[in-house]
């Protein structure tokens, strides 16, 4: 059977060898040969690494049977993000081991706790959820504007863009095409400017 290793560190001055060691180790005890991806200072916040990155399209390839790492924030330090990449593997049919965490999917004991994961992610996602709707709840009872905040275009502003289509004069001063349609509409037969507008950008 053939394992990915995946290492990873934050900075430069830090050095993945100690969480090679351990893994090759590991991987030795169980009889599997190793192909080795690390990421070398780049924090564990970002979901696109190269080397994680070669990684999931090796699994997609199934170029190897399982991915073994030192710890669960070397993967990843975000909940859904780890979700996500463990459950793709779980698709592609590649098993999860975790030496920090004990994990290994390849057991039920291991399967189980990666539900429990799942579980908690999706808990995360309804709190979050849960929270934007009552901040906006409770901000529209205080009578606060939702959306975008207005600016103000000056009829200098839309003159000087009379020569463009809607679209491209709505591009320029970044309001909406129907904005400027409503103005140029209201301008008088002599074309004398109209007094400012506002618009929601």
């Amino acid at each position: 059977m053939t394992t990915a290793v995946y290492a990873r560190v934050s900075t430069h001055d830090q050095n993945v060898e100690n969480q090679l060691i351990e893994l090759r180790a590991y991987a030795g005890r169980r009889g599997w040969s190793v192909v080795e991806y690390a990421d070398r200072g780049i924090s564990g916040a970002k979901d696109s690494r190269p080397a994680l990155d070669a990684l999931m399209r090796d699994a997609k390839l199934r170029k190897f049977d399982a991915l073994l790492v030192w710890r669960l924030d070397r993967l990843g330090r975000s909940l859904r993000h780890l979700i996500v990449t463990l459950e793709e593997l779980h698709h592609l049919g590649i098993a999860f081991v975790s030496l920090g965490e004990g994990i290994d999917t390849s057991t039920p004991a291991g399967r189980l706790q990666l539900h429990i994961l799942g579980a908690m992610a999706e808990f995360e996602r309804a709190r979050i959820a849960e929270r934007v709707r009552l901040g906006l709840s409770r901000a529209k009872a205080q009578g606060k504007r939702l959306g975008r905040p207005r600016r103000r275009v000056s009829d200098r502003e839309l003159e000087a863009t009379a020569s463009l289509s809607l679209r491209q004069a709505a591009t320029v001063l970044g309001v909406s095409k129907s904005f400027v349609a409503e103005w140029r509409l209201s301008r008088n037969p002599s074309g004398k400017p109209q007094e400012s507008a506002s618009q929601s950008a």
